[in-house]
């Protein structure tokens, strides 16, 4: 760990008053903006070794935690998709000058089209790792949906982390407001999609529905015939630290 990583993170505060704790290291070129995935931070694996490259590299890079995670200010309870979605665009509003190159993490990566939907002028690129939009559509049965409505939150076990993971009614529905994958995804930029085919969480068709229904023609999606969920071994991360060097190259 740097020294950088080891000082604690700087704080923005929303206007509710909440402070939403960020890393942000400037460089060159597109701002990288890390955004992490349900109930996961910006002091991830993947996360602190695609800041460490770019750390290295002199290259912008934005970490970020949401209202309710991480170091952020807030309960994670009270978060949902579109309260978090707000997070991401209030730190790139008021923290980064220039054009963003989006990389997101399972629910991280639905953030990252709802920003660029949100932002198309700052966006230059996006990159998903098991990129999860409309989770709360597929990701959810139909007795789950009923319990969330008569018995409120969902807690399930995770092998990702010592904590359950917590979906609340309101997170639900605001997923289900914010569906994507039902028509034309409206982004013209460059997207990568890296989907591991043993994941889990995240079924392998979701990554070749969403390259299908973005406009964007210049869309790669790259099947990792043995990856999983996470895709945090150190070939998939120096298959991530690639995709995104190619990008800010093309911008």
């Amino acid at each position: 760990m740097t020294y950088a990583d080891a000082a604690p993170p700087a704080y923005l505060v929303r206007p509710d008053g909440l402070g939403l704790a960020y890393r942000h290291d400037e460089g060159e070129g597109p701002t990288i903006v890390f955004l992490p995935g349900y109930m996961s931070d910006m002091e991830g694996g993947k996360a602190v070794a695609l800041s460490g490259w770019a750390r290295a590299q002199g290259r912008a890079m934005l970490r970020l935690d949401y209202a309710g995670n991480g170091a952020s200010e807030g309960r994670f309870a009270d978060g949902t998709l579109a309260s978090w979605c707000d997070d991401v665009l209030l730190l790139i509003d008021r923290l980064i000058k220039g054009s963003v190159v989006l990389v997101g993490s399972s629910m991280g990566g639905w953030l990252a089209l709802l920003v660029a939907q949100a932002r198309p002028e700052r966006v230059a690129g996006i990159v998903g790792i098991a990129a999860a939009p409309d989770f709360t559509q597929w990701g959810f049965t139909d007795a789950d949906k009923a319990l969330l409505h008569t018995e409120g939150p969902i807690e399930e076990p995770t092998p990702y982390g010592d904590q359950p993971y917590v979906t609340t009614l309101a997170f639900w529905q605001s997923g289900q407001a914010l569906l994507l994958l039902k028509d034309v995804i409206a982004i013209d930029c460059p997207v990568r999609l890296l989907q591991g085919q043993c994941d889990p969480v995240v079924p392998w068709d979701i990554a070749v529905r969403t390259a299908e229904r973005l406009r964007s023609s210049d869309v790669q999606t790259l099947l990792i015939k043995d990856g999983d969920h996470r895709l945090s071994r150190d070939s998939d991360i120096a298959l991530l630290i690639r995709t995104v060097a190619s990008l800010l190259d093309k911008s």
